[in-house]
Order: structure tokens, then C-alpha cells, then sequence
């Protein structure tokens, strides 16, 4: 997103539009900006049309809500900060509950051109599909949303003659310190942000004997995504 966008995102939430609705008044929200009153007019129309705003107009002013997407947006802003101004763990770890999932996994991960990068890039051909863990606390939220922060390792989307396929970021771990593998957060997903999809070289449920319910613990090692 552009960067003046990002400052204006910034500047509501610091007025209060995470928690709740905020009035601003047009000409003083652009003298806070140092714009125009056009040009803040304009941000604002533009933060609401990418859905990281909700906009209400009324004769005394704006009523500006920061949605759910915004929120997300300036917590990967501020995790990455953290990740740079204060001294940061080296392993992190998660927990999640498995549970079973789509079954999209399996189709997804057949495919030739996301088995060949992850091949290339992770150093194994994936077991077609995904263990699927649901995270259980608040800490565990917050880590994952910390992780989205780095870059991780990017697979590429790719189309043939039927449908467009979309791009995912893979980090690598090692589940329940017995077998490495990756998380994999892809673009184009039905589950939630308290939803991890894990794929490895192996069927994880079968060699470490898991069922629903059964908690798998993931340990990461952040320093490997300062090169990607």
C-alpha cells in the first residue's frame, strides 16, 4: 500500500477508530495531514474502497471506523517495528489442536508447479496435504500474526487453461521436534486467522500418530527469513 495511505491509516488509529467511530472534521484532519483538503478527501475515499476503513457522512463531519483489515494491516506494520527497534527471540514455538480440515490441501499440493518450488526452495517434495492445526490461545494469535510479519519464503501462483492459482508464503519448523516441514499461509484460503495449515515430506498424522484433538507443538527458528 502506498505510504501516504499507511501514514493516514496510522494518524486514525492514533485518533481513536480502532476502538470505536471517530468524528473527524475535514479541514482539520487535512491540516494534520499537511494536505490539501482534497487530497485527504481523496486518502480517505481510497482507504475505504481497499476496505480498511468504513466511512458514515454527516453535516458535521466523517464518521471513520478502522475494520478488521486495517486493524491486520497496522498490527504486520508493528510487528515487523517491534522485529527491528527491540531485541527479538530467535525460536518462537506454537501449539495448535488438530482438526480435520477441507480436504483442499490434497489438490492444491498435487500440483506440479507448487511441487517443484517447494522442492526447490524448501528442500522437500510435500505429502499432499495439509495437518491442520487450530490455535488455542491469544499468545499463540499473536505469535502468528507476528510470523506474517516476516517475509518468509515466497511460492509463486501460477495459471493453466482451466484457473488462476494463487501465491502462498511457506516458514520452515520442526514439528513436535521430530520432523521438519513448513507452514504455509496461502492467498487464497477459507479458514481463519486461529487456522495453521502444516505441510511436510510425510503424512504427519500417520508418522506421529495423530488424531483430532491431539496437540502438535511447531518450533520456529526466525533468523532464516532475514535472507528471503
Amino acid at each position: 500500500m502506498d505510504d501516504k495511505l499507511w501514514f493516514t491509516l496510522f494518524l486514525l488509529a492514533k485518533k481513536g477508530a480502532i476502538k470505536q467511530p471517530i468524528k473527524i472534521s475535514s479541514t482539520k484532519f487535512c491540516e494534520e495531514l499537511n494536505v490539501s483538503q482534497q487530497t485527504a478527501s481523496r486518502r480517505l475515499q481510497e482507504l475505504e474502497k481497499l476496505g480498511y476503513i468504513t466511512r458514515e457522512i454527516k453535516r458535521q463531519g466523517q464518521l471513520i471506523k478502522i475494520t478488521r483489515k486495517g486493524e491486520d494491516l497496522l498490527k504486520e506494520l508493528y510487528y515487523g517495528l517491534k522485529a527491528i527497534f527491540e531485541e527479538k527471540p530467535t525460536i518462537i514455538r506454537l501449539e495448535g489442536e488438530v482438526f480435520t480440515g477441507l480436504g483442499e490441501g490434497r489438490f492444491y499440493l498435487s500440483l506440479e508447479p507448487y511441487k517443484n518450488q517447494i522442492l526447490e526452495k524448501l528442500g522437500f517434495v510435500p505429502y499432499p496435504g495439509t495437518l491442520n492445526l487450530k490455535l488455542r490461545n491469544k499468545t499463540d494469535l499473536e505469535i502468528r500474526k507476528m510470523l506474517k510479519s516476516f517475509s518468509g519464503i515466497k511460492i509463486s501462483g501460477f495459471k493453466n487453461n482451466l484457473r488462476t492459482y494463487g501465491d502462498a508464503t511457506c516458514y520452515p519448523v520442526v514439528i513436535n521436534n521430530k520432523i521438519s516441514g513448513a507452514i504455509i499461509f496461502a492467498q487464497r484460503t477459507h479458514y481463519g486467522d486461529d487456522v495453521l495449515e502444516v505441510i511436510a515430506p510425510v503424512c504427519l498424522r500417520e508418522v506421529l500418530n495423530l488424531n483430532d484433538g491431539d496437540v502438535v507443538f511447531l518450533t520456529i527458528d526466525i533468523r532464516q527469513f532475514a535472507k528471503y
